[in-house]
Order: C-alpha cells, then sequence, then structure tokens
C-alpha cells in the first residue's frame, strides 16, 4: 500500500515534483488528511525495513523482467498505471483530463513511443487525455526509461471518475470501468 511506503518515490525521498507531494512515507493524503492516528506513525526502524523488503525487492523485480524482455525482444516497454480522484484542490484547481499520461517530458521513451500513444488519444473522443501535463512521470518512469537502451517508459494517472465514485462508499461502475 502507498500508506506504508510509495513505490513510485526514490529510496532518499527527493521531492520528484515543486508543488504539494506525499512522499516516500506519506504522511498525508493527497487532500491533506493525515494519514496515520497520532501517535501511530511508523517509527524509523519500520521504514527502513519496508524500504528494506518492500521498496527493494518491488524494483529489483522491475529491473529483472525489464532485462528479461530486452533479452528476448531486444527492447522493453514498462507502463506504470496508476489512478488519482480527479479533483484534488490541494494540488490542482478544476478536474484532471481522464487520461494523465507522462513521459518525463519526452526523456522516459522514444519519440515514436511517443508519437503513437498521440495518434490513440486522437483518434478516439470518448476521454479526455493529456500528455506531459500535471503529471509527468513518477520514479518508475524516470529510472526506467531509458530509450537510448531500447528501454522505454510510460506512466498513466487514470481519473478515477471513469470506472468509480471518488466519495465514499466510492461505489464501482462497471458500465464505465
Amino acid at each position: 500500500s502507498r500508506m506504508v511506503v510509495d513505490l513510485n518515490r526514490p529510496a532518499d525521498d527527493t521531492p520528484l515534483y515543486a508543488s504539494a507531494t506525499t512522499g516516500l512515507f506519506p504522511s498525508t493524503l493527497f487532500d491533506g488528511t493525515p494519514t496515520f492516528v497520532a501517535g501511530k506513525t511508523p517509527t524509523p526502524e519500520q521504514r527502513n525495513s519496508y524500504l528494506q523488503h518492500i521498496w527493494q525487492p518491488y524494483h529489483q523485480q522491475i529491473q529483472q523482467e525489464l532485462a528479461r524482455l530486452k533479452a528476448r525482444y531486444g527492447y522493453a516497454l514498462l507502463f506504470d498505471a496508476h489512478s488519482i480522484a480527479s479533483h484534488i484542490p490541494r494540488l490542482f484547481d478544476g478536474k484532471l483530463p481522464d487520461l494523465n499520461i507522462g513521459t518525463n517530458g519526452g526523456e522516459s521513451c522514444s519519440s515514436a513511443v511517443e508519437a503513437a500513444i498521440r495518434a490513440c488519444c486522437d483518434a478516439q473522443d470518448q476521454y479526455r487525455w493529456v500528455i506531459n501535463g500535471r503529471f509527468k512521470g513518477g520514479y518508475i518512469t524516470r529510472a526506467y526509461g531509458q530509450p537510448a537502451q531500447q528501454q522505454h517508459a510510460v506512466q498513466l494517472e487514470l481519473a478515477q471518475c471513469n470506472y468509480m465514485e471518488e466519495q465514499a462508499p466510492f461505489a464501482w461502475h462497471a458500465e464505465k470501468a
């Protein structure tokens, strides 16, 4: 769970964005609500354990899988998919587009990969979309997107309104999903 350790943040917790962020060990939710009840925040020892037993193995597995795919096919494409509430006043005004695609400003994938994504988005009119808007890609996209080595990474932040209610009880909408 992102409430334990955010796998899409660097291990040293360097901020990825200049705006408000939740960090490697989120102390607040995106809306600013505290993540933990007072006195129940994980200790530094627990957090170190999360890094060793969750964060590091997760990223080792990504690296192994990318190496396996490149060995087999000559390239790899990592599609890092997330979801996010469409309205988060603490982070931004208004409503997010449905599809928020990030290529770290074109640095995490080849221009051909980004062009193919853009063409796909242009060919439809059901979803509002943006490439490299508010979300350009988190740690995973930035760390593993190495197009010169035939390793491409793209992030998607899917607005939750496309498949669920964004307020409690967070009902699933099968017809939208």
